[in-house]
């Protein structure tokens, strides 16, 4: 997922993705201990699309935090 369909994404749909990347890696996390995974890199790539969902769930609470304040 690129910055800018998660930008385009509504603040709940985000964090419904955020909670299914967070399962998607527990899973194959848990797969991955117990066999090899088939790509291991899938991983590192989902991490990474978690880290950026997060970074604008943070960007939009401050943002959020900062136009109540200045009203």
């Amino acid at each position: 997922m690129k910055k800018l369909d998660i930008k385009q994404l509504t603040t709940n749909e985000l964090r419904d993705k955020v909670s299914e990347q967070r399962e998607l890696i527990t899973k194959m996390e848990l797969s991955h201990a117990v066999s090899p995974l088939e790509n291991p890199l899938k991983l590192r790539v989902i991490r990474r699309e978690l880290a950026s969902m997060l970074t604008e769930q943070k960007n939009r609470k401050i943002n959020e935090l900062l136009s109540l304040n200045n009203k």
